[in-house]
């Protein structure tokens, strides 16, 4: 019995000595602040409530997956950057006569740039792009659009969440 509680106590020194995040996330400990700048939606096809629905998205993201204190003034790291696409296109056709769109395609670029303020090596610009597939099947383009975006911006926010902190 001494012997299974020496076990378990030395994988508790172990792993309570290791930082293990289930999230992916690896932030240091002396990083505390974020700020997210507003998303500015440049794409030539403007949806009204998408940058502020992906910039709402990606503080959620950051609140509910990190110990980080979201800020407007100086912080210790800085997520900025814009929409710069927004596309809807044709994923397959239904009849060779009238060119009738079966499935469509939406695609949504964000380019962002993260300033680690703490660590500059692990800064980065970079554009993370992600699309979903859809049907109108009878519905209107507008009472799919909101779920489309939802889901896309699920992906994007995450792409650039991993980039950031998961520096995979």
């Amino acid at each position: 019995m001494k012997r299974l509680t020496f076990l378990l106590l030395v994988i508790m020194v172990t792993f309570n000595s290791c930082s293990i995040k289930f999230n992916g996330a690896s932030i240091p400990p002396e990083m505390k602040t974020l700020k997210v700048d507003f998303f500015e939606n440049n794409a030539q096809l403007v949806v009204p409530y998408l940058s502020q629905q992906f910039t709402e998205d990606l503080k959620n993201r950051i609140r509910s997956q990190t110990r980080l204190s979201l800020t407007q003034g100086d912080a210790d790291a800085t997520i900025e950057g814009r929409i710069t696409n927004y596309n809807i296109s044709p994923v397959s056709l239904t009849d060779n006569k009238q060119f009738t769109a079966g499935s469509s395609k939406l695609t949504i670029t964000v380019s962002a740039k993260y300033t680690n303020n703490l660590n500059p090596k692990q800064s980065f610009e970079e554009s993370f792009s992600r699309s979903k597939d859809f049907a109108l099947n009878g519905q209107s383009l507008q009472s799919l659009e909101p779920q489309l975006i939802k889901d896309i911006n699920v992906m994007i926010t995450e792409d650039v969440f991993n980039r950031a902190f998961a520096q995979w």
